[in-house]
């Protein structure tokens, strides 16, 4: 496993730890000219349940990973914060935020990866 791989996979952990929905990774490796390599995508249900993913996301990273965030941005409103880990963006959506700018159709060529919901 790489180390993006890893990354994911704590990336992850930390999303379902605080009951995160709809996670989907879409990986860009083969498209050319992108921002990184990896989208993860994912959502809660209000504001505040967006604000725990993002730092149980930090803690799973920190921890698993020894990785931290370049940046973040969007915790001011919550509704779209965008975790930056170079290779990795996380994207996390209130879900009518997510449903509006629909980033896994923007990539379409890209692989995507479903991950079930814990529940």
């Amino acid at each position: 496993m790489n180390e993006a791989q890893k990354l994911i996979q704590q990336i992850t952990e930390g999303i379902q730890d605080k009951k995160g929905k709809n996670i989907v990774i879409a990986d860009l490796t083969k498209i050319e000219d992108t921002i990184c390599n990896y989208f993860v995508i994912c959502q809660g249900n209000s504001p505040s349940q967006v604000t725990a993913i993002v730092e149980s996301v930090k803690d799973f990273a920190r921890k698993g990973a020894n990785v931290k965030p370049f940046a973040i941005d969007g915790l001011r409103n919550a509704e779209w914060v965008a975790m930056d880990y170079a290779d990795v963006l996380v994207h996390v959506f209130l879900p009518e935020a997510r449903n509006f700018y629909n980033l896994e159709t923007l990539w379409a060529d890209a692989k995507l990866t479903q991950i079930p919901d814990l529940d």
